[in-house]
């Protein structure tokens, strides 16, 4: 949902691009050190109770997760390399920020099922990519869905802001949320290729018969 607004952010950060460019930085640099930063915040804040605190500091890093592909095009250094790296490390990102909010209802906020729905939440982020990734491999492009990453990203972070600052009930809602999301958009994806497949299977044998 919220991929429509790319372009405008691009415009946004270009200038970033280019000072930390000029600076000898490069994207893998930028790539890490977001990732880096937020497995820590994630993992340290969340399970200490620190919501509110971790999301703002959570917002500083993921800055660079754009940052490093505008530095890249920017350069002319967009590679296959950079991408599997920045995928992959999103991954991680992804997991240690669900798994942080995991671990604050498995310590202070000490409730189970909110622990194992956030898990649930983690699974299904992961699988949704895999259906992408996947569906890429295969030829088929893999795009749309109710929930992305950055929508992902955006909800989980709010619910974390909403209890930090008091609202109780602002995770649990915002877990909810994701994970119907999260089963709504890994079905889509499916039936996406689904249809994919079966009209190339039926060109296939069109062709063959003519």
């Amino acid at each position: 949902m919220l991929e429509h607004l790319r372009s405008r952010w691009t415009k946004v950060m270009a200038p970033i691009a280019r000072a930390l460019l000029s600076a000898h930085v490069t994207p893998d640099m930028v790539t890490w050190a977001g990732t880096i930063g937020v497995v820590a915040v994630s993992l340290i804040c969340f399970p200490h109770g620190w919501l509110w605190q971790g999301v703002l500091l959570l917002l500083v890093f993921i800055f660079s997760d754009s940052l490093d592909g505008i530095m890249a095009r920017t350069s002319g250094r967009s590679s296959d390399w950079g991408a599997f790296l920045d995928s992959t490390l999103d991954r991680i990102a992804d997991g240690a920020v669900m798994g942080g909010l995991a671990l604050y209802y498995v310590d202070a906020g000490n409730n189970a099922w909110w622990a194992g729905l956030a898990i649930v939440t983690l699974v299904l982020g992961q699988v949704t990519s895999y259906t992408k990734a996947r569906g890429e491999s295969l030829g088929y492009e893999v795009n749309g869905g109710l929930a992305g990453r950055a929508d992902r990203l955006l909800v989980s972070l709010l619910g974390a802001m909403l209890t930090g600052l008091g609202l109780n009930w602002g995770l649990p809602v915002c877990l909810v949320v994701l994970t119907v999301a999260g089963v709504i958009t890994v079905a889509q994806r499916m039936t996406l290729v689904r249809h994919a497949t079966t009209v190339a299977r039926g060109r296939a044998a069109g062709e063959s018969q003519a």
